[in-house]
């Protein structure tokens, strides 16, 4: 037979978030905290993050896809925050490491590519397959020169995800090959690390982005006092997606294309044709003239004029119910 569990123990087990608690641990008992590593960023921030870099993600695999001319996969894999020492640890040596801050704020950051990465992207911008081999990790100044193109588009694809919180600059600073001389925090402090997968074909690497969060407090103070759902850039403030799209639509200048006839020659007239000749259309003057867009036909008119300008009077719309 199950055991029974009481009123007093269901209600330790909601407490505890669905865990079994000892029978020795009371309702008011204290709950372990380590002081060392408070949580700067709040679940619900560390949500509003992950989305914000998954909009990144997107932006970069776009921008990789064109660039390298192949299938590019990028998803963020893990937004957690760790001590700085713990990251350390983590970054082999020599590394490839880019260095940057937010212009008019404290916070610094890393941008750590995977040795691998870093020679596959030098040699697909340089127009090879990226199967290529490398004896030695360290990235060299040509390589870093090339990759400056990557690290550029990451600076500009960064700031645009960003913009919903604040407008802020990447400000990329230098290449460091070693974690040891990259000043970021203390190694007691936290940092946020965003982990990212790329997918080139059958092979994955790793992309790392690490904030330190000592500066953090303004972004948060900004995140929580919006509704993430619903924040829009100040220019569109009040206005729904629907009509920015519409309102964009609307200046969208499309080429027209008025048909007034058709006919056929052979090559030999058409070597022969000379000023003031005269070809003969199939068309006759009382049928209509298509007019196309995007040389398809949307409508049918009749030729005029209107204010001494040539005109068409449409007569015929092929597609009354649709918004072209």
């Amino acid at each position: 037979m199950s055991e029974l569990l009481s009123q007093q123990e269901i209600d330790l087990l909601m407490h505890s978030g669905g865990e079994r608690v000892p029978e020795h641990i009371q309702e008011n008992d204290p709950i372990p905290f380590d002081f060392r590593l408070p949580n700067r960023i709040s679940k619900n921030q560390l949500r509003t993050i992950r989305n914000i870099h998954e909009n990144f993600a997107e932006s970069l695999s776009s921008f990789l896809v064109t660039k390298l001319q192949t299938i590019v996969n990028i998803k963020v894999t893990t937004v957690d925050q760790i001590y700085y020492s713990e990251y350390i640890l983590s970054v082999p040596n020599p590394a490839c490491l880019y260095t940057f801050h937010i212009k008019g704020t404290d916070i610094k950051g890393i941008l750590e590519l995977n040795s691998d990465l870093a020679f596959t992207l030098v040699d697909r911008l340089l127009g090879g397959n990226g199967l290529g081999t490398k004896q030695t990790k360290i990235i060299t100044p040509i390589e870093q020169k090339v990759l400056s193109v990557i690290i550029d588009r990451v600076s500009l694809d960064l700031k645009k995800t960003w913009q919903i919180i604040d407008q802020m600059d990447f400000v990329f600073e230098k290449f460091e090959p070693d974690i040891d001389f990259v000043q970021l925090t203390s190694t007691n402090e936290s940092v946020l690390l965003i982990s990212f997968e790329l997918t080139f074909g059958d092979k994955t690497y790793l992309m790392n982005l690490c904030f330190a969060t000592f500066a953090f407090d303004p972004i948060l103070e900004k995140m929580s006092s919006k509704k993430m759902s619903s924040i829009r850039p100040s220019k569109r403030q009040g206005t729904s997606a629907q009509e920015i799209i519409t309102r964009q639509l609307y200046q969208t200048q499309m080429p027209i294309k008025v048909e007034l006839g058709h006919s056929e020659i052979t090559m030999e007239d058409l070597l022969n044709l000379n000023v003031g000749d005269v070809i003969i259309l199939k068309n006759k003057i009382h049928e209509e003239h298509a007019v196309k867009i995007n040389d398809k036909i949307f409508f049918y008119g009749r030729q005029g004029s209107v204010n001494n300008h040539k005109a068409v009077k449409i007569t015929r719309n092929l597609f009354p119910s649709n918004i072209i």
